[in-house]
């Protein structure tokens, strides 16, 4: 075993890998290690189009995601500066937009600028035949530690190794049924118990049973932290 290797399994972090939320607490404590603000982890099918990407998981707001869209999402994850693993990172600067105008204009530069992005760093992971890049972000630059994100890229790809089918699935999956989408969409709207009981017809105890499922389902603690899942996914 190489003393890189040793180094990954020493840190035991496949282990705790079993489900989303383990997913989320995962990639937020990579993040803070490296001295970064967001993570977006994000997957590109095998064989499908460039500008086709799916966020698996993500701490960035919602409406940053629906400002920037998905397509420049795709742009920057697999963007010239992206990162293979055991290559050196760079940064895309967002202030220094001209140096990116093939991919990135200064228009949309600005606005991740203004959303808080103003250094990021884009990483290939090497996940099977699945493709997979997360993008590690920062509100000033310099503030990430370069120096530490080739090691966490290469300990991302040794625990996100060990969990193919967790990946698959939480890209490629809705895990809620339709009820249970529903309910967490008008709550998402600010109605009441009450309020969603009426708008679909049911019992307020039935809407609270379709809630706490879909709770569970995201591995969360709480219908807000719920709901934010449920949004950057893309599900509601």
């Amino acid at each position: 075993m190489t003393a890189s290797a040793a180094l990954l399994r020493s840190d035991t972090v496949s282990t705790r890998l079993a489900s989303r939320g383990d997913l989320t607490s995962f990639l937020m404590e990579l993040t803070a290690e490296i001295g970064a603000d967001s993570y977006m982890l994000v997957a590109i099918g095998h064989g499908e189009v460039k500008n086709d990407a799916r966020i698996v998981a993500s701490n960035w707001i919602f409406d940053a995601i629906e400002l920037i869209g998905r397509r420049l999402i795709a742009s920057l994850a697999q963007g010239p500066l992206t990162a293979v693993p055991g290559s050196r990172p760079s940064a895309l600067v967002t202030g220094e937009a001209p140096c990116a105008r093939d991919f990135l204009s200064g228009e949309e530069a600005t606005l991740l600028d203004v959303l808080g992005h103003a250094e990021i760093y884009s990483l290939a992971l090497n996940v099977g035949r699945q493709r997979f890049f997360i993008l590690m972000s920062a509100s000033q630059t310099g503030q990430i530690e370069q120096s530490a994100l080739m090691k966490a890229q290469l300990k991302c790809c040794y625990a996100l190794c060990q969990v193919p089918q967790l990946l698959v699935d939480t890209a490629a999956q809705d895990p809620l049924s339709d009820r249970e989408r529903e309910c967490l969409f008008w709550v998402s709207e600010g109605k009441t118990t009450d309020e969603v009981a009426v708008i679909l017809g049911v019992s307020s105890n039935t809407v609270n049973s379709y809630i706490t499922h879909a709770i569970q389902k995201f591995s969360a603690s709480n219908r807000a932290m719920a709901i934010a899942t449920a949004i950057r996914s893309g599900i509601i």
